[in-house]
């Protein structure tokens, strides 16, 4: 098998290139076969003095093989389609690991809730440009954008989404590999587009852990220092 897709590290990432590569086969040996047969026919029947053309009424037998035979792989290919998408798009695996991302010109904002497990209050972990999480365990994302559409785009994990302005999209994947990953922006948004990127880092189970407990420790709010009673 040809392979030039990048490396793929997601639970879902080998059914979506093996219906992809099902696809490219069916329609590239489709394309070389039409073309073979055009080249051929028209070498055949091409202009020679004194023979005279004909007409013909064509083939209604090689017309209906033609017509079914896509048809029913067309059929079999959309339940193949459908079964990814079900795994993809419709279901939910149970996680505790819960990310919101935001898009913006130029950036990924992602938050991770702090100890009281929600988002958007004072200690959040947020970073710019850059996502951590755990290798073999679910990863659930919300998705959305500031400003105008664009698209959360992680090549490795197959996961390709639209952050449209107004709606909080559920996302999620599961990587089955540790390392680094590129965080891309599939969507044109601007004249900045080409600079919207970021890195994905995905860990063991216990160095996640302890990323983790750190971050959220450097975001909690540093307490106000008591008053002084003053001078007795």
């Amino acid at each position: 098998m040809f392979v030039w897709l990048p490396e793929v590290a997601s639970t879902y990432g080998p059914k979506i290139d093996h219906l992809f590569y099902i696809i490219l086969y069916l329609t590239g040996g489709s394309f070389i076969l039409t073309e073979a047969v055009l080249f051929y026919f028209a070498f055949k029947y091409r202009h020679r003095e004194g023979r005279r053309s004909h007409y013909t009424h064509g083939n209604s037998t090689v017309e209906v093989v033609w017509t079914v035979v896509p048809a029913v792989v067309l059929v079999v290919l959309t339940f193949m389609s459908k079964t990814v998408w079900d795994e993809v798009r419709h279901t939910w695996p149970d996680s505790d690991v819960n990310l919101l991302v935001t898009a913006s010109q130029f950036t990924w904002e992602v938050r991770y809730p702090g100890a009281d497990g929600k988002f958007e209050t004072a200690d959040d972990v947020v970073l710019t440009n850059e996502m951590h999480v755990p290798v073999g365990k679910p990863v659930h994302i919300q998705l959305r954008s500031k400003d105008v559409l664009h698209s959360f785009f992680l090549p490795n994990m197959r996961l390709k989404q639209d952050a449209v302005p107004g709606l909080t999209i559920p996302i999620w994947f599961e990587a089955t590999k540790t390392g680094d990953f590129e965080i891309a922006c599939a969507e044109l948004c601007g004249f900045g587009h080409y600079t919207m990127h970021g890195a994905l880092t995905v860990h063991p189970a216990e160095e996640y852990k302890t990323w983790l407990e750190e971050a959220q420790k450097s975001a909690i709010p540093s307490e106000q220092a008591a008053p002084s009673d003053g001078p007795a």
